[in-house]
This record gives C-alpha cells, structure tokens and sequence, in this order.
C-alpha cells in the first residue's frame, strides 16, 4: 500500500544521501524511481540532488506554483514509477503536500519526502508543517551538534560568522552558511536569554 513519508532533520544530516541509497536500492532491483528536487536549489547544479560525500544524480524539479499531482500524473503515463523520491521538501507549499497525498491516494505510488523541519529562527517551513500534518509515516534523520548531543535547529551564519536572528526564511547555502546545533547551543548561538 502506498504512503506519503517524511524524512526530516536539520542540515548535514545525510538527508540527500539516504534519498539516494534508496533510489539506488529500488534500482538495482530492476524498479524505476523518479527524482524531484526544488528549482530554486542548484547548489549542486539545476535538477541535481547531491550529497556532501560526493555522489548525486540527475533530478526532475518543482517549482512553488506547480502542481504536483499533475506532474505525478504525467509521469506516471510515461512508465511505471516503484516510488518517488523529493529532496528539499520542505519548499513545497501547503497545496503541493496535499497535491502529493492526493497522488498517494488515487494514483498509488509511494512518496518519499526529504527536507529540514525548521528554518534558522527555529520555525516549521510551510511545506514541512504540511508534511507533519499529512503523512502517513515520518521518520528523524539523525545528526549531531558539536557537543554530541541530537542537533534539531540550525543557526545561519552573518558575514561575520555570527547567528543571524533576522531575514528572509530560505537562503540557499551549505556549510559556509548552515551550523546545526542542539537547541541548548542554538539558543547560546542566537543570544536567547529567558524573560526577553
């Protein structure tokens, strides 16, 4: 039976390579997967989803005013699809995640979804918000802060190195920009301090 899964965590956590493990694994038993990714993500190169350890594929992409069920559909018409994987999901709007469970509903094809839960200022993204709401299984990628603890915020990086507490929810980048911590050390990192 088909379902709509979420695997979330905070940056460098592997989420991009546990996509591409299990494309490969359906592969290698003789299955198609079809891979999306967000446009507006080409840090590895457009309709590229890659991994920090060096490997990648080509991807499909999605745009924010696109609708996915039709898209699903579409593909779905060229071939048969075992699953479909979606790395940086959490840019998908709210309507898109419904268009995604209505996919795994009528169309019955397993959707697996990967992206961050939260943005630097620790809040849900839309489109994982939606995903916590609506799917049918999730799962926590696990990594960790620098003092070994269960890193679950990430703070984004000022010129100066310094946390940013302000600004626009999605800038791309990497490691020269995203820290994950535990959010002990994200509350050092953003100056919380109790009763401000």
């Amino acid at each position: 039976m088909a379902k709509l899964y979420f695997h979330y965590s905070t940056m460098n956590a592997g989420k991009s390579t546990a996509l591409l493990q299990a494309s490969h694994n359906y592969r290698e038993g003789g299955m198609q997967t079809y891979l999306i990714t967000a446009r507006l993500d080409h840090r590895a190169g457009q309709g590229r989803i890659a991994s920090r350890i060096g490997i990648g594929e080509e991807a499909d992409t999605f745009s924010p005013d696109e609708d996915m069920f039709e898209k699903l559909k579409s593909r779905l018409a060229t071939g048969p699809v075992a699953c479909v994987f979606i790395d940086e999901a959490q840019f998908l709007s709210k309507p898109q995640v419904w268009q995604l469970a209505r996919a795994v509903d009528d169309l019955g094809v397993p959707i697996m979804c990967y992206g961050l839960r939260v943005d630097f200022q620790g809040n849900l993204f839309p489109g994982s918000a939606a995903l916590l709401a609506w799917a049918d299984e999730m799962r926590e990628v696990r990594t960790i802060c620098h003092c070994g603890k269960k890193a679950t915020m990430v703070i984004r990086r000022g010129p100066d190195g310094r946390a940013l507490k302000e600004g626009e929810q999605v800038v791309i980048g990497g490691n020269e920009t995203y820290v994950s911590l535990c959010r002990r050390h994200w509350r050092e990192a953003v100056e919380d301090r109790a009763g401000d």
